[in-house]
């Protein structure tokens, strides 16, 4: 990277949290390219500066440069912004391997697990991007819904890497009067955090779609922030990132929000529509349908119980009903709450 605090960066995705996160990066002196996926939507993106499709309201300045040649989006980038899909990223990362260089940093924002191979996002970008140390890749997280950042309404995120000088340099990159970066060395508990809740924003939904109240709601945040902090302990996470803004405060956000993408999909299946129903009306992604499968099965993997997440699955892909899922959530055995060991004292 060049000593100007302006960087060059490439932004690969032009849905709603790509384009938020180039109107931010433009507002602060820095070269933005902005890469969309089809032709035709680049070019109308480019001549209107409005991206209808994803964020309709917000302005996109003339500084960010939207193109749809994903290889002329990076060339002389100092940052690549991966902020596709996360079942898309693999392949939008093999296109462009063979033109990573020594100072690069890769930011992903893409929150998901990959079916199959079970690689949260940096753990796919460090396995396509080989000639990357994986303390060049690191991921910005948090309770951030595109809509209120492209607003300028105050956001707080995480940025996290491997090595805490590549964290603080994705912190400088981001960090405006308006959306403040924290920093966080525990990559893989910020990146379950920010997967896992998508999982349980789509049970909160299903929960206010059957029509249940503020109890319910918070009962599956409370319980799954549980099973968010169960499953991360179990591929090595750091306990304490469970209560910040990668864990509790992504959760309260996505749970509760109206932007929320998997919320509202729960809710519609929660007033009886089917999965397939839901996904057909839908324009954006609902990222916690696919990372339901891969959650479940890392879960079975390391033999961890996550109930909230096994009912998700079985009403999702088995046709469970959501009433029905519900009392058998609420009529397991018996259990201590076990959020903190007890402490006996001698």
């Amino acid at each position: 990277m060049s000593e100007d605090p302006r960087q060059k960066v490439a932004v690969i995705g032009a849905g709603s949290w790509g384009t938020a996160l180039s109107i931010s990066l433009a507002s602060e002196g820095h070269t933005v390219c902005l890469w969309v996926r089809r032709p035709e939507p680049a070019e109308a993106i480019s001549r209107t500066r409005h991206n209808p499709s994803y964020l309709p309201d917000a302005i996109i300045p003339d500084a960010v440069n939207v193109t749809a040649d994903i290889e002329d989006a990076v060339t002389g980038a100092d940052f690549w912004v991966f902020a596709t899909p996360s079942h898309a990223l693999r392949e939008a990362a093999e296109h462009l391997a063979r033109h990573v260089h020594p100072d690069l940093i890769v930011v992903s924002v893409a929150k998901g697990i990959e079916n199959g191979t079970l690689f949260t996002s940096t753990q796919v970008l460090a396995d396509v991007l080989t000639d990357l140390t994986p303390g060049q890749i690191g991921v910005l997280y948090g309770p951030s819904h595109a809509e209120e950042v492209a607003a300028g309404v105050p956001t707080a995120v995480v940025a996290a890497s491997e090595k805490p000088e590549i964290a603080q340099a994705i912190q400088d990159l981001f960090m405006t009067s308006r959306l403040r970066v924290y920093v966080n060395s525990d990559v893989i508990g910020v990146e379950i955090s920010g997967s896992v809740k998508n999982v349980m924003a789509i049970a909160a939904g299903i929960s206010e779609g059957v029509g249940y109240g503020d109890n319910a709601k918070a009962a599956l945040i409370t319980r799954g922030i549980a099973e968010i902090r169960r499953l991360g302990m179990a591929v090595g996470a750091n306990p304490t990132t469970f209560s910040g803004l990668a864990g509790i405060g992504d959760l309260v956000v996505t749970c509760m929000s109206k932007h929320s993408r998997n919320r509202y999909l729960g809710e519609q299946i929660g007033r009886g529509k089917t999965l397939d129903q839901v996904l057909s009306e839908m324009q954006m992604v609902a990222e916690g349908v696919r990372t339901t499968q891969s959650v479940r099965e890392l879960a079975r993997r390391h033999g961890i119980e996550m109930p909230i997440t096994e009912a998700v699955y079985e009403i999702l892909f088995e046709g469970k009903r959501p009433v029905e899922a519900v009392d058998e959530l609420m009529n397991r055995a018996a259990k201590d709450e076990e959020w903190l060991p007890y402490v006996v004292e001698d």
